[in-house]
C-alpha cells in the first residue's frame, strides 16, 4: 500500500478550551444544575471517572464546551512531560465538561475517523512533539494550540481510517486484558498491606504512627534536558509518572523513592531499582536509618496513604518535601517489615510473568501503530 496524503490536522479537528473556576465554585458531583468538570488526573489510558468534581451549569458559556462521545480530552497545561497526553471519551451517564487545564479536541467525524486521530495522537514521536509545542513557564508547560493544528496527519480515504482503527482497538483489547491481570495481582498486594499493617487513611493500625523525618531525607529532582540520551541506557529517567527517558548518566547510583511533586502524578510513588535520574517534577526520598525502615515497605506505605488527599482539591495538586517528611506512617518492627517484603516478592515473581507478556503486547501494538499510519498495515 502506498504512503498516504498527509494534511494537517487543524483541518479536520478543533480544540476547544476548557472551563476556568475557581475551588469554591465546585459542587457536588450529579446535584441539580451542576455537570461534571474532568481534571487532568481523569486523563488516563483510559478516562478516569473516579474522584470527580462538578461546577454549576451556568460556567458553560457554549454549548461546544458539553463532552460527547468520541471527543479526546488532552492535558493542555501541565508539567513538560505531560503536556499532550489524552484520554478517549466514551459514552457518559452524565453532563460533563473540561476543566481550565485541558482542553476538548473534537474531530470533524465527516472526514475524519476519531478512533484513528485518537491512535494518531497516542504515537510516541506526535506525544514528543505535541511536547515541543509547549510554552514552558516557571514549573508548568501549556500548550500552543496553533503551533499543534500544524502537525501533519496521514490523511487515508474515511474507510481505510476506519479499518485502521478496528485492528488497533482488537490489539489494544487483548493487551488490556494483560493489564488487568496486573491489575488483580497489584490489588491482592494492597489487601496484603491493609492486613498486616492497617488502613492509613482511616487510621487504623496495630503499630504505631509517626512522621518519618527522622528516617530519611527529601530531596527535589533536576532537570534532565542536559542529559537526555536518544537511545535507551543503563539509566532511566523517573518524573512523576514513572520512566519517562533515558540519560546518559545518573542522579542517584542507589535504589531511591520517587514522589511525583505536581499535576496529576502529584503524590504517585515509584521505587528505583538501581542507578537513574529523577526530573524536578518528583521528590526523592533516601532513607537514612535502614535498620528501622525498608525502602519498599516506605514506598509501599506512601502508595497506601492518602497523601494526595491532603492537597486542596485544585486542578493542579501540589506536594512539597515537609508535607512528605511530616505525613505520619504506621512504623511495624523491621522484621515485620522484612516479612511483608517476602510475600509481596512471591506475588511480584508471578506479576512479571505478565508482565513481560504485557510488553510484548506493547511491542506488537506500537509496532502496527507506526505501520498503521505509514499506509503498511
Amino acid at each position: 500500500m502506498n504512503t498516504p496524503a498527509s494534511i494537517k490536522f487543524g483541518e479536520v479537528a478543533k480544540f476547544i478550551r476548557g472551563i476556568t473556576f475557581k475551588p469554591t465554585d465546585v459542587v457536588e458531583p450529579y446535584s441539580q444544575g451542576s455537570a461534571v468538570c474532568m481534571r487532568t488526573k481523569n486523563i488516563q489510558t483510559d478516562l478516569d471517572q473516579n474522584d470527580l468534581i462538578a461546577i454549576p451549569k451556568t460556567f458553560i458559556k457554549r454549548k461546544e464546551q458539553f463532552l460527547v462521545e468520541g471527543d479526546i480530552l488532552v492535558s493542555s497545561a501541565n508539567s513538560w512531560e505531560l503536556v499532550g497526553k489524552c484520554s478517549w471519551v466514551p459514552k457518559l451517564a452524565y453532563e460533563a465538561t473540561a476543566g481550565g487545564f485541558i482542553s476538548i479536541l473534537r474531530a470533524e467525524k465527516k472526514r475524519v475517523d476519531a478512533r484513528y486521530l485518537y491512535h494518531w495522537l497516542n504515537l510516541p514521536q506526535i506525544q514528543f512533539k505535541l511536547r515541543y509545542c509547549g510554552r514552558q513557564t516557571t514549573n508548568i508547560s501549556n500548550l500552543n494550540f496553533a503551533q499543534a493544528l500544524e502537525l501533519e496527519i496521514p490523511f487515508p480515504p474515511l474507510t481505510e481510517q476506519k479499518r485502521i482503527s478496528a485492528i488497533l482497538d482488537k490489539v489494544d483489547a487483548i493487551r488490556r486484558k494483560r493489564q488487568q491481570a496486573i491489575k488483580v495481582a497489584d490489588d491482592f498486594i494492597h489487601a496484603t498491606f491493609l492486613d498486616m499493617f492497617g488502613d492509613i487513611p482511616a487510621k487504623i493500625s496495630k503499630h504505631p504512627f509517626s512522621p518519618i523525618r527522622s528516617y530519611c531525607e527529601a530531596r527535589s529532582g533536576k532537570s534532565s534536558r542536559s542529559v537526555l540520551s536518544k537511545e535507551k541506557t543503563d539509566y532511566p529517567i523517573y518524573g512523576g509518572n514513572g520512566i519517562n527517558g533515558w540519560a546518559t548518566l545518573p542522579l542517584y547510583e542507589e535504589p531511591v523513592i520517587v514522589l511525583g511533586r505536581v499535576g496529576q502524578q502529584c503524590g504517585i510513588v515509584h521505587y528505583t531499582t538501581g542507578p537513574a535520574w529523577v526530573t524536578d517534577n518528583a521528590i526523592v526520598l533516601k532513607i537514612l536509618d535502614k535498620r528501622r525502615l525498608h525502602p519498599v515497605y516506605l514506598a509501599a506505605a506512601l502508595q497506601n496513604s492518602p497523601l494526595r488527599a491532603t492537597v486542596e482539591r485544585l486542578d493542579l495538586p501540589f506536594i512539597n518535601q515537609t508535607m512528605v517528611l511530616d505525613y505520619p506512617l504506621p512504623l511495624p518492627s523491621i522484621g515485620e517489615q522484612n516479612k511483608y517484603i517476602r510475600l509481596v516478592s512471591r506475588i511480584m515473581s508471578i506479576n512479571s510473568v505478565e508482565t513481560e507478556s504485557l510488553k510484548k503486547m506493547n511491542g506488537l501494538f506500537n509496532s502496527l501503530s507506526q505501520r498503521a499510519f505509514i499506509g503498511k498495515l
